[in-house]
């Protein structure tokens, strides 16, 4: 039931609706990483029938191609600098 590819589809749709709603970009790269799964799924193929055949290497693969979204995104729409403004004077100070 786990290897079945309309379920990492369909969770992946429920994943990124639900990133449009709360708004954070944690769930869009769970979204990814469940769409990129139910994809290999039902491609299929050897790397596909090694995967779906054990339940560990399904959640891994799952796993680290969320933490490799979730990573990118984070890159990709955060501008890629993340400048802080270092304030040495107060406001006060003459």
């Amino acid at each position: 039931m786990i290897d079945d590819p309309w379920i990492w589809l369909s969770a992946a749709v429920v994943l990124v609706v639900l990133e449009m709603a709360l708004s954070g970009y944690v769930l869009l790269g769970f979204g990814v990483g469940a769409a990129v799964v139910g994809v290999l799924l039902a491609l299929g193929g050897p790397f596909a029938g090694w995967i779906a055949g054990s339940g560990t290497l399904l959640l891994l693969t799952f796993a680290v191609v969320s933490a490799l979204a979730w990573l990118m995104l984070r890159r990709w729409l955060s501008g890629g600098t993340r400048t802080v403004r270092r304030i040495d004077k107060d406001i006060n100070d003459n």
